[in-house]
C-alpha cells in the first residue's frame, strides 16, 4: 500500500465519516472510521457527532492499543480495529457501520450466502455474522477476526457491519456494497429461501474481484 501524508489521512477518515451520516449508512455517533499511518493508526473519537470533527479531533493509537496523540477518547471499538491492522498487514481502512439491512440481518444471526454473485466483493463466497459480544470488548474484536478470516466484511449479531480496505475509501465503498447486498438479500427472503450459486461459482468470481477496477 502507497504511503500517504498523515493530514491527508486524517481528512480521507473525516470525510469517510461524514458520508457514514449524509448517507444514513451509520447516522449520529454510531459506528466509526479509521485509517492505518505510520507507527499505527488514525480513528474517530468516541461520543462525537460526525458532523461536528475535524481532522485533529482523529486518535492516533499504536498496534497495542497506546495512545500516541489526541485530546479525546478513542472510539469505543478501539480494540477491534486495533486487532484487524495487527493481524491484517492488507488492510489500510477500516468502516463499521450500523446500517438498517445489516443490522435487521444481524439481529437475525444471519450470514449472507452466495444468493448474488456481488457477495463475492468481500472476498469468499458468503458474508458471515459473527457471535455477540458486548459492544467495545476485546470478546468482540475476537469474533471479528475471525468472521473476517479470509474475508474483507463481516456482519456483527446484533450490532452492524465492518468493511476493510486497502484504503479508508476502499472501505467505505465496501460498506455502501455490504448495506445493498443486505438490503436484496432481506427481500428476497420475503418470498422464500433464494437459490444460492455454487462454491465453484462464488470461487470463479472472487478471483475476478481481485483485478477488478482501477489500479494504481
Amino acid at each position: 500500500m502507497a504511503e500517504r501524508d498523515e493530514d491527508w489521512l486524517r481528512q480521507c477518515v473525516i470525510d469517510a465519516a461524514l458520508d457514514l451520516a449524509y448517507t444514513g449508512l451509520s447516522p449520529q455517533m454510531s459506528g466509526n472510521v479509521s485509517a492505518r499511518c505510520e507507527g499505527g493508526f488514525l480513528v474517530t473519537p468516541s461520543g462525537v457527532a460526525y458532523t461536528d470533527l475535524v481532522p485533529d479531533d482523529l486518535v492516533k493509537l499504536d498496534l497495542e492499543g497506546n495512545l500516541l496523540d489526541g485530546q479525546l477518547p478513542p472510539s469505543s471499538e478501539w480494540q477491534m480495529h486495533t486487532g484487524i491492522y495487527r493481524e491484517r498487514d492488507d488492510v489500510g481502512g477500516i468502516v463499521h457501520a450500523h446500517s438498517d439491512y445489516a443490522v435487521s440481518l444481524a439481529v437475525m444471526h444471519k450470514d449472507i450466502p452466495a444468493f448474488h454473485y456481488m457477495v463475492a466483493v468481500a472476498g469468499g463466497r458468503d458474508i458471515r455474522c459473527a457471535p455477540y459480544a458486548t459492544f467495545g470488548t476485546a470478546a468482540l474484536a475476537d469474533h471479528a477476526l475471525s468472521a473476517l478470516e479470509g474475508r474483507k466484511a463481516c456482519l456483527l449479531a446484533h450490532h452492524g457491519q465492518i468493511a476493510l480496505g486497502e484504503t479508508v475509501e476502499d472501505a467505505l465503498h465496501l460498506a455502501h456494497e455490504v448495506e445493498t447486498l443486505s438490503g436484496q438479500y432481506w427481500r428476497a427472503l420475503q418470498i422464500g429461501d433464494p437459490p444460492l450459486l455454487s462454491d465453484e461459482e462464488m470461487a470463479v468470481n472472487v478471483e475476478k474481484f481481485r483485478t477488478y477496477g482501477r489500479r494504481s
